[in-house]
């Protein structure tokens, strides 16, 4: 079900109200009646996967009951490891078998040898990305006794499946999230008005930024051969303030419907296109991923504490990673690959963390050093996007290719007036509300209530004019 649906209009409606009027003298009631409401968000797409989430969970569920029981390490471990194999088996499986069958032929090929793919019609999952790293992280905190077990399978079972996070993150830990189904949830007025406020601006960026931007770069993108390097610069543009758009405005209508229900989750994007270097970035970009993978894989194989080499190692390992977590594409290892090569020489030179505050954070406006860092973090990160967007590699190549050219100097030919003015006024909200958890948290609210109610008026009607006639799905579903 996606949120943008008339779908969802509905069913959160209805959910709600027997939430909040109907189970609310009940958390267990209440607890059960998230977990089906969450199946039927998620069986809205295809029924027969709610098999793959119902049986991971209880992989899980029973292997942290017996984790908690067991004192012997080495089955401890093997406990542990078969919660790994469960979950990545699953994920690979899904996600990445015509991938290596695929490449397994071609490396044959290249050889001389004639061998016949048997790849398999499968399809995607979706979410399967995000909730197998979240129940993967309750079992690995469980083993390391930085979590005590469940033994409320209904509370664990919504943990897992909780519908505004479920296909597209924020991706929770279990020490955060799995906690707050055990207390009493009491409606609170203003946190629901926050939610919703929140909600709104979610769908303002991807209503009216992302989905009128990703019209464009599909354009541009699709017959990028025919255009001049100024136009492709442009859709490149277009891609970048579409990703983000898309992803973090599905991660703030996911965290302000949490917050209708009594839930919070925690931050997932924190303006990363105003940060000043590359490390800077990914401490802004889906946070819930990359503290994961930092938490879960980085800190394991030793972090930056060893000597050059394995600092080296462990930045291109997590990375290639990242980039191999996002798609079966080795346009998304190369896109780990530059993100890698931006961040090593801050890691290197022991510089990756000097950027821990928002930029100007005693100003309205960035000095010139700053503004010099944003432009060269923005234009790196837009020429890596390249890559994450191109259908492969040779395609991403002959894209930038055709950007660097006498013909990045004249005028695009295509050049939506109305969208680039609604892509500053974002830029320019965005950094106002930039230090807040979302841009339009605090904004306006000393204001007289007809000014409030005036701009949020605006925004609906900003959402309803620009609303495209295809609904679009979000870009992340797809991982």
């Amino acid at each position: 079900m996606l949120f943008n649906s008339l779908d969802f209009a509905v069913f959160l409606p209805i959910v709600f109200i027997l939430y909040w009027f109907v189970t609310n003298k009940d958390l267990k009631l209440q607890n059960a009646l998230l977990v089906i409401a969450s199946y039927v968000f998620y069986g809205w797409w295809d029924w027969r996967f709610l098999t793959l989430i119902v049986f991971s969970s209880i992989v899980d569920y029973t292997i942290g009951i017996l984790l908690k029981k067991e004192e012997q390490q080495s089955k401890r471990k093997l406990l542990l490891w078969l919660s790994i194999i469960v979950n990545l088996g699953f994920l690979g499986f899904f996600k990445y078998y015509n991938f290596f069958v695929d490449n397994f032929v071609e490396a044959f090929s290249f050889f001389g040898s004639k061998i016949q793919p048997n790849t398999l019609d499968i399809i995607l999952p979706v979410g399967i990305s995000f909730y197998t790293f979240q129940t993967l992280s309750y079992t690995i905190d469980v083993y390391k006794r930085k979590l005590e077990p469940t033994e409320d399978i209904v509370s664990f079972l919504a943990f897992v499946s909780f519908f505004p996070q479920l296909v597209a993150g924020p991706i929770e830990r279990a020490t955060n999230l799995l906690p707050q189904f055990y207390k009493n949830r009491q409606f609170h007025y203003s946190k629901a008005v926050d939610g919703c406020r929140q909600i709104l601006w979610g769908f303002f960026k991807k209503v009216v930024i992302a989905d009128n931007c990703a019209d464009y770069a599909n354009q541009i993108f699709n017959s990028s051969a025919e255009h001049s390097g100024s136009t492709l610069l442009l859709g490149a543009l277009f891609f970048t303030f579409q990703i983000y758009g898309d992803f973090s405005g599905y991660s703030d209508i996911a965290i302000g419907t949490s917050r209708l229900f009594g839930f919070d989750l925690k931050q997932n994007f924190a303006f990363p296109y105003f940060s000043r270097d590359i490390a800077e970035f990914w401490r802004r970009w889906h946070i819930s991923l990359s503290t994961w993978f930092r938490d879960y894989l980085y800190i394991p194989l030793g972090g930056s504490r060893g000597g050059a080499w394995m600092k080296v190692r462990n930045t291109f390992i997590i990375f290639l990673v990242s980039g191999f977590w996002h798609g079966a594409n080795w346009t998304f290892i190369v896109w780990g690959f530059l993100n890698a090569l931006y961040f090593l020489p801050l890691l290197l030179a022991k510089r990756n963390r000097n950027n821990l505050n928002i930029v100007a954070q005693d100003s309205n406006l960035p000095s010139i050093k700053e503004i010099m860092q944003m432009g060269v973090t923005f234009g790196l990160t837009v020429l890596a996007w390249v890559f994450f967007r191109a259908e492969n590699i040779t395609h991403a190549w002959l894209y930038l290719k055709g950007i660097f050219n006498s013909s990045l100097l004249t005028l695009p030919t295509i050049r939506p007036t109305n969208l680039i003015v609604l892509i500053f006024v974002f830029i320019v909200l965005e950094w106002i509300g930039r230090r807040q958890q979302f841009a339009i948290e605090v904004m306006l609210l000393k204001k007289p209530k007809a000014i409030r109610w005036a701009f949020y008026m605006l925004i609906v009607a900003l959402i309803f004019v620009f609303s495209t006639e295809k609904q679009q799905e979000f870009i992340y579903f797809q991982f």
